[in-house]
């Protein structure tokens, strides 16, 4: 099912990139923030991803259903203040049902967001990484009511649908039968989640699927570089919080070095004007 939208439309730019044919898969990277949308404008990447997991632990909560819509749009309308590249969001499995589908939809696209990507875990979802507890599965009907929910309520969307399947220790021929279960009720694309850290699962992912671009989120698989996701078959690859981590790392090692030193030493740190033209769209436009 095909679903029109505007070329000019944020969505409608990811839509043609993601079908232009060119021979390597777009990048997006998490932005928790407009600061870190700033940097990944800045580094050149295509597209901007808003992560449930780092909204969440930026909010000091778990990864567990507790966003709602109204949290992840906040973050695409600050993103949107600072650029204009196409915002993807993590919705999760979208509170579990289609009428909770809906509105994820509708506030999202109310926002500005370009994308979202729906996943099938089953309510309440824990983080595919959890260390205590195991990711379960949704029925694949109720994923595809929801999908079908999402396309009424917010017909600008692109829809990426993502399975767990892998996550949870299944076969990647269920995987790729989800999959085509999701592309045959109107996904845009596609996403298999894996967690195998040798990458040779989500290659072989890549091999197998022939259908609507795929997608790939190369967090346990780092080592897989730009032309091996291309050459398996990967559109768009989504680093989903790795600026949050090095975010992470720079302050306790700033704050660390300041207990020990008493300083906070200038080299390490951008400049105070830099930080404040995330914010003042007439400091940005003089640069």
């Amino acid at each position: 099912m095909s679903t029109v939208i505007s070329p000019l439309s944020p969505a409608g730019r990811l839509r043609a990139a993601l079908t232009a044919g060119t021979r390597l898969p777009l990048q997006a990277i998490g932005a928790v923030n407009a600061i870190a949308a700033r940097v990944g404008v800045e580094a050149g990447f295509d597209a901007l991803w808003v992560s449930g997991l780092e909204v969440s632990a930026a909010s000091g909560l778990p990864d567990e259903n507790v966003l709602t819509s109204r949290d992840l749009a906040d973050v695409v309308t600050s993103l949107c203040r600072v650029t204009d590249l196409p915002v993807i969001v993590d919705v999760d499995n979208a509170g579990g049902t289609g009428p909770s589908a809906a509105r994820y939809g509708f506030d999202l696209q109310a926002a500005g967001a370009a994308a979202l990507c729906l996943e099938d875990s089953r309510y309440p979802k824990c983080n595919s990484f959890s260390e205590h507890r195991a990711q379960q599965l949704a029925d694949t009907d109720t994923v595809c009511a929801q999908i079908k929910e999402v396309r009424a309520a917010a017909p600008d969307l692109l829809l990426i649908a993502r399975t767990e399947t892998l996550i949870c220790g299944e076969s990647l021929a269920d995987a790729l039968a989800r999959a085509r279960r999701y592309e045959e009720a109107g996904a845009d694309a596609v996403l298999v989640h894996s967690k195998d850290t040798t990458g040779r699962q989500a290659l072989d992912v890549g091999r197998q699927w022939d259908g609507v671009p795929l997608v790939t989120v190369p967090t346990a698989f780092p080592h897989l570089g730009h032309q091996a996701l291309a050459d398996a078959g990967f559109r768009l690859a989504i680093y989903a919080n790795q600026l949050s981590r090095a975010a992470l790392t720079a302050m306790r090692e700033a704050a660390g070095e300041f207990r020990t030193t008493g300083v906070f030493e200038s080299g390490r740190l951008a400049d105070v004007q830099d930080l404040m033209r995330v914010g003042d769209p007439d400091a940005r436009a003089a640069l």
